[in-house]
């Protein structure tokens, strides 16, 4: 905005000192914007990212000023599901990261290139991708193991003290890479019903010794201690909508956490 020869002018008038406190209120006032990874995990809940969950995070990222940038491990997925039938397409592959650009409009990069010190914060949407590709939760239950460049991301992430946020059952990578750490993957046991579909995951993942809040689709938890926000989504059988207002809980708190 200001050139060189304008600002020796304007030092010359206000001086040095009011020049910084110029500075510092221009700075505040408009702030650079805050840059937040999303690691996708391929494309469509029963084998990759919930489509809707991922969307609803890059819209409210961009809403709230923030920037943005995909990435996802560049592997094959677990297995190729059939969304129409609901079951296992026999003899087809695809690629983690291939699929993951579709959501991310081509944007996107190998998860290898991710580093806590490119981003503010990181996101993790949910769907089955998160359970089968992510790790592989989905078939190994409380044994489970993170694939390895998740569990660096979130290592490198948690050690910086830069936010975590996920939604759904992506919040299982988190319980079993930061120990004690406080999440919710909504509602169990009696309080769960019909609505709450997968609630089972909840058995999973007490044996890891970390704090489980019972939190509604509407509502988020917070770990500030570990600088973590979890939100339920689909783990609840909501409407779009529900989910959609989650994930901007989710994401407005997370932003919160990165200002602090």
């Amino acid at each position: 905005m200001f050139g060189q020869q304008s600002l020796r002018v304007v030092k010359i008038i206000i001086g040095n000192s009011a020049l910084r406190n110029f500075a510092a209120f221009f700075s505040n006032a408009y702030p650079t914007a805050s840059k937040v990874a999303v690691v996708l995990s391929g494309s469509g809940v029963y084998d990759g990212s919930e489509i809707h969950e991922a969307s609803a995070m890059l819209v409210h990222l961009t809403r709230a000023g923030a920037q943005p940038l995909c990435y996802a491990p560049d592997v094959d997925q677990m297995h190729v599901v059939d969304h129409l039938k609901g079951s296992p397409a026999e003899g087809q592959t695809r690629n983690v990261l291939v699929e993951s650009a579709r959501i991310a409009r081509g944007a996107v990069q190998p998860l290898s290139a991710l580093s806590a010190a490119a981003a503010d914060a990181v996101l993790f949407p949910g769907g089955f991708g998160a359970a089968k590709n992510l790790s592989d939760f989905a078939v190994s239950g409380a044994q489970f193991t993170v694939h390895p460049e998740v569990r660096r991301v979130l290592t490198e992430f948690h050690a910086s003290k830069k936010p975590i946020g996920l939604a759904c059952i992506a919040p299982v990578l988190a319980a079993k890479v930061i120990p004690g750490c406080t999440l919710t993957l909504g509602a169990s046991g009696p309080e769960a019903g019909d609505k709450w579909p997968h609630a089972g995951a909840v058995d999973n993942v007490r044996p890891l010794g970390v704090n489980l809040e019972l939190k509604r689709v509407n509502e988020v938890c917070v770990d500030a201690n570990n600088r973590l926000v979890t939100t339920p989504a689909f783990m609840y059988d909501g409407q779009f909508h529900e989910i959609f207002d989650g994930i901007g809980l989710l994401v407005t708190e997370l932003l919160k956490l990165v200002r602090k």
